[in-house]
């Protein structure tokens, strides 16, 4: 087991993923949810961000490749998905009823591409590709699953967070998420447009 890929790959998808951070956005996606639903929607959120991160990390070459479709197009494509959500945290939308009709935010977006996103596949393809042996690719296989169940911890238990915070510190919260959000929506398709700049001259 090689600890110190073990350490790079879990500091590193950490920050990305961001547990702590996710928890205002979770708490306003799920704002009318009840403590089961809730609890069900973190875990659901996690097992499908996790299985989008292994999919990529035995696969992503090769879908991309495949596909035509290059990392920079993915990551603009993760941010105007993120930004659309981050407006309907900003303007209340996401709490009509219609609005989540048939919807399952733990799927979209929390677990892609707010947590799966563009950031973390990379990170772990980079990763990956770097591994020299079994030993590499077990280090890193365990930083992922640690990564996720940290991603659950934090979810798991924002529900506290809802019953201190009451229904009106929830919509503060909510709309600080949202600004958050488009944030970091905005990050990403500036960060692709970059890239592609860059690649054209």
């Amino acid at each position: 087991m090689n600890w110190q890929l073990f350490g790079e790959s879990f500091v590193t998808l950490f920050v990305i993923m961001d547990p702590l951070g996710t928890v205002p956005i979770f708490l306003g996606l799920t704002a009318s949810f009840s403590t089961t639903e809730r609890s069900r929607a973190a875990r659901q959120a996690v097992v499908v961000a996790f299985g989008v991160i292994v999919a990529f990390a035995v696969f992503g070459q090769r879908i991309l490749d495949y596909l035509h479709i290059s990392l920079p197009a993915l990551q603009a494509a993760g941010g105007l998905l993120l930004l659309l959500i981050a407006l309907e945290l900003l303007t209340g939308k996401s709490d009509e009823p219609t609005s989540t009709v048939g919807v399952n935010v733990a799927m979209v977006p929390l677990g892609t591409p707010l947590l799966a996103g563009p950031g973390a596949i990379v990170a772990t393809m980079v990763f990956v590709q770097q591994a020299q042996d079994w030993g590499d690719r077990a280090a890193i296989a365990l930083g992922v699953v640690a990564v996720h169940v940290s991603l659950y911890l934090a979810m798991r238990f924002a529900g506290l967070v809802h019953r201190v915070l009451g229904d009106s510190g929830v919509l503060l919260v909510t709309r600080v998420a949202g600004l958050l959000l488009s944030a970091i929506a905005v990050q990403l398709v500036a960060d692709a447009v970059r890239t592609f700049v860059l690649e054209a001259a």
